[in-house]
């Protein structure tokens, strides 16, 4: 029997194909596993003419802990623990981001994917900038460089500013 159209023929024998093998098949959408992430916390760049309160040292605090729990909610990120240890190494060193590398070295040795951190210039009371940083250990290039301008220095400013920046800068949300 000769078939009316061969397109349609081979159309048809595709189809047959994918349709007996999808049992087979594994599923299309494999769950990844969450991203292992260093994150050595928020640090306070001071360049105004008034002292870092300690007001603004909780609010660093404050969004060490959001950050972490916005970015596990997505359930693509998980954060390693930072020994004490590694915590003084990392405090008594040259700051993340400003230290050739340094970064890397220790993400690699906590055994994470990524490494992040993250920044606060204070301009003024009411001029602050809010950045967040991210970088591949295995590659050692950045993969997330974002700022925010945040107006006044209040907790709502700063963690408004920072569910901003995540809600529409981070890749995925």
């Amino acid at each position: 029997m000769i078939f009316p159209c061969p397109y349609l023929f081979r159309a048809l024998v595709v189809l047959l194909a994918v349709v007996a093998m999808a049992p087979w098949s594994p599923p299309a959408t494999a769950e990844a596993s969450p991203q292992l992430v260093a994150f050595v916390g928020f640090r306070i760049i001071n360049d105004s003419m008034e002292p870092v309160s300690d007001d603004e040292k909780n609010r660093a605090q404050l969004l060490d802990a959001l950050l972490k729990e916005k970015l596990e909610a997505t359930g693509r990120f998980k954060f390693v623990p930072i020994p004490d240890s590694m915590r003084s190494e990392i405090d008594a060193g040259p700051f993340i981001g400003e230290c050739n590398g340094c970064e890397i070295d220790y993400g690699r040795k906590l055994g994470a994917d990524l490494i992040a951190w993250g920044t606060v210039q204070k301009v003024s009371n009411l001029i602050l900038n809010l950045n967040v940083y991210m970088g591949s250990v295995e590659t050692g290039q950045m993969t997330y460089i974002k700022s925010v301008d945040i107006r006044g220095n209040t907790d709502t400013s700063w963690t408004k500013g920072l569910g901003w920046m995540l809600k529409y800068y981070m890749p995925g949300n």
